[in-house]
């Protein structure tokens, strides 16, 4: 992105826009960027544009604060979810031996991985913020594989702009560009405060995007799929976020 988008979309009004026409301008000018989100329409559209826009162009490659052992939560909170049934019941009595990560889409290699094998991958760990948008929050330690390492490991093509991410949690799911997505941040989480991801908090594998608001991170990561459009996904949204009331974009 040239020195133009950071400077004369905010000039123009992208990042603080008033008015009807402001916005319209606003529009047109994230339009031409490719900077439009999946849940662009509807009446909160254009400010949904207006954010996404103006956050990529400002805070690309900024990274999510991170902290010490010190200022970990003592009690974090793990929200509840809908009854996961007999089937994840099964694996987890098994130790999740059965558990699977598919990956395919745009990729020239097609791959299915099992937990102990992404386990095996090179992991990181990062002590971040999990900030609700119902209010609650919590700092915790998370170790896990960069997205970025199990899409090299796929070999996505170049023309895929967005990664789609599913849940064993019946439909939910969600999606990421690809600038959150190879993000060095932005991991699939397998240990959580030095222990094995409990299930109350998405084990065994859940996505970390500690850039964006908690319901980005999905919990029960089953698969991953690269795709140049998702409004094949879905109602099209993006994410089931939406569908619910919630932002595509979730940046903070």
């Amino acid at each position: 992105m040239s020195s133009f988008s950071r400077r004369r979309l905010v000039t123009t009004g992208l990042a603080a826009v008033g008015g009807v026409s402001g916005l319209a301008v606003a529009r047109s000018l994230a339009h031409r960027y490719g900077l439009i989100p999946p849940d662009s329409g509807g009446l909160c559209g254009p400010g949904e544009t207006m954010t996404y826009a103006a956050q990529r162009l400002l805070t690309r490659h900024s990274m999510a604060r991170e902290f010490t052992r010190a200022q970990i939560s003592q009690q974090p909170f793990a929200n509840s979810v809908a009854p996961l049934g007999p089937v994840f019941q099964r694996i987890e009595q098994q130790g999740f031996r059965d558990w699977r990560l598919s990956v395919d889409g745009m990729v020239t290699h097609p791959a299915s991985f099992s937990l102990e094998e992404i386990r095996g991958f090179p992991s990181r760990s990062q002590i971040t913020h999990l900030a609700c948008e119902e209010g609650w929050s919590y700092i915790a330690e998370w170790t896990g594989v960069p997205l970025s390492h199990i899409l090299g490991l796929a070999g996505a093509l170049p023309q895929a702009r967005f990664v789609v991410y599913q849940s064993f949690e019946r439909d939910w799911w969600d999606s990421l560009d690809l600038a959150d997505a190879l993000h060095p941040q932005t991991f699939v989480v397998h240990t959580m405060n030095s222990g094995h991801l409990p299930v109350a908090f998405g084990g065994p594998l859940r996505m970390r995007v500690p850039r964006q608001l908690g319901y980005k991170s999905v919990k029960y990561i089953t698969g991953i799929t690269l795709t140049d459009d998702v409004k094949r996904f879905g109602k099209g949204l993006g994410s089931a976020a939406p569908e619910a009331g919630y932002a595509w974009y979730a940046g903070i």
